[in-house]
């Protein structure tokens, strides 16, 4: 099976947390991608409406008929379903690849339930090995990589690309990260830094799995 199968999988499995006539949450990336179509495909004209963490996701739930309405006007969501760069096994995430962290973290806070769907390479012992992006305001570019780099890992400003926040994205290569929690409040006290792609203190309630024989759900 291809790691894309792989996704797939997980992502169908997540159609089993979605209730009917409700207004959800939905990630960005390739596996969401996925659970989009799969949604589209079996809630054909039930869903009331999504929130989504980004301009592609959107589009493509657009595309399906599927209502994109503001956070501020769904108010508090029951389910939010998203991918990840990187989980361990408390379910702490890495997640950012795709840019839209900050959104990301804006709609898993407002969820009550957290659903993470990623195929099963995507499970570590320990966060880092996946670049770890941090959004900052372009102005304290500098500012903001001075300070990082006291964490000893090597920065890199990843080129061409603007948020949909209007923000640049710094990846931190080299890290490994064995308390989460704490690298998550110490980046995000810095000064111009919008978000940092560590999701440990609101991190997933449970992370589907799409392996070769099917789907396996982890729990914290």
């Amino acid at each position: 099976m291809t790691p894309d199968q792989k996704k797939i999988v997980a992502a169908e499995a997540a159609l089993d947390y979605i209730k009917p006539n409700t207004t959800i949450g939905v990630g960005t990336g390739s596996t969401v991608n996925h659970f989009i179509d799969l949604l589209a495909e079996n809630f054909k004209g039930q869903i009331k409406a999504a929130v989504s963490s980004s301009v592609a996701s959107s589009e493509r739930m657009r595309h399906y008929g599927i209502p994109i309405i503001d956070l501020n006007e769904a108010g508090r969501l029951s389910i939010y379903v998203d991918g990840a760069d990187e989980s361990n096994h408390q379910l702490q995430l890495i997640k950012g690849g795709g840019g839209a962290l900050t959104r990301e973290k804006i709609i898993a806070a407002a969820s009550d339930k957290f659903v993470c769907i990623a195929d099963a390479s995507k499970l570590v012992n320990v966060l880092g090995d996946f670049p770890l992006p941090v959004e900052v305001i372009p102005m304290a570019q500098n500012l903001v990589a001075r300070q990082l780099k006291v964490l000893g890992c090597e920065i890199k400003l990843r080129a061409g690309f603007v948020t949909d926040n209007g923000n640049i994205i710094l990846d931190l290569l080299g890290l490994q990260i064995e308390d989460a929690l704490t690298l998550e409040h110490r980046i995000n006290q810095i000064t111009g830094v919008v978000c940092v792609g560590l999701f440990a203190q609101r991190p997933a309630d449970v992370l589907i799995l799409g392996e070769a024989d099917g789907a396996r759900k982890v729990f914290a």
